[in-house]
């Protein structure tokens, strides 16, 4: 879908000529006192949802029009660290729910986006599970989110495979909903996807599968800014990006003991690179982990 599609589609909720997203919803809530790893933002589901309607809130104040449900760890491998797993269809759905109040329910014209996340670790290509074992998963969740979706989002995807599997299923369970696809790349510019594998392999893989937008997410934002220039000859469909505020180490997981480490971002930063993102046709931009309201902010205003 061509930025101009894309306009009539979410005309009413654009800021200018660009849909502002959320910003990081797991990190935001490690930093009003959650804590991290084992179920990480699953957890607040069952012990304090209100946590979570709250943070929706936040961004949609700060100025987001897209807001992205919390359900990048209600999968069964993280749910599984505390015996419930087989409950992940439960903890999506409830997630899908808090998400569709908030957009309702905010005075604006909001859109959900239902996340679809990697089915292990994040950034970890070598770690993205086989086709049998992802796409019953994701078409689970896929239908579940159905009823509370404006767009599905596979989101801090790191390989073509894990890409294709997750738009395989999700076109399997809903044939109706439109499909963004977003990437997460190397650290460094130009080194394309996680996996090693080219940007422009990535678009090309899902060249007959109808994505609506492509996006770059969870990466190095000079990482982004050289992916956006790319991204820009090889497709007219809509993209954009929302970045980070960290480097990932060699071999990170979630609840391994490898620190990631903090880059420099300031809202000011941040705005800078939304405004030459968009300078290069990007129309959807917002934050990853570590950019909270004060950036959607710095981005909407």
């Amino acid at each position: 879908m061509s930025a101009d599609l894309l306009s009539m589609r979410f005309g009413r909720m654009m800021t200018e000529d660009f849909i502002v997203l959320d910003g990081g919803l797991g990190g935001e809530l490690i930093r009003r006192g959650w804590p991290r790893g084992g179920l990480w933002s699953a957890k607040a589901l069952v012990e304090q949802p209100e946590i979570i309607r709250s943070v929706h809130d936040d961004y949609i104040n700060a100025g987001a029009r897209v807001i992205i449900t919390n359900t990048y760890s209600t999968i069964p491998s993280y749910l599984d660290k505390s015996g419930m797993g087989d409950s992940y269809l439960e903890f999506t759905e409830r997630a899908g729910r808090i998400a569709r109040e908030a957009a309702d329910e905010s005075g604006f014209d909001v859109k959900v986006a239902a996340s679809i996340p990697p089915l292990s670790e994040s950034y970890r290509p070598d770690l993205v599970p086989e086709a049998d074992v992802a796409l019953p998963i994701y078409e689970a969740m896929a239908a579940c989110l159905a009823p509370f979706a404006d767009v599905y989002l596979c989101e801090t995807m790191s390989s073509i495979q894990e890409s294709k599997n997750a738009v395989t299923a999700i076109r399997s369970a809903n044939l109706t909903i439109p499909i963004w696809v977003a990437w997460t790349l190397k650290d460094q510019p130009g080194a394309g996807l996680r996996s090693g594998e080219s940007i422009s392999q990535a678009v090309a893989s899902l060249s007959e599968d109808g994505i609506e937008a492509f996006l770059f997410n969870c990466t190095d934002p000079q990482a982004i800014s050289h992916g956006i220039k790319e991204l820009s000859t090889l497709t007219d469909k809509a993209y954009g990006a929302y970045p980070n505020k960290f480097y990932v180490p060699q071999g990170w997981t979630l609840d391994n003991e490898i620190d990631t480490e903090p880059r420099e971002l300031t809202p000011e930063d941040f705005k800078s690179y939304a405004d030459r993102w968009r300078q290069d046709g990007a129309s959807i931009i917002g934050g990853c982990c570590g950019l909270g309201p004060e950036y959607i902010s710095a981005l909407a205003s």
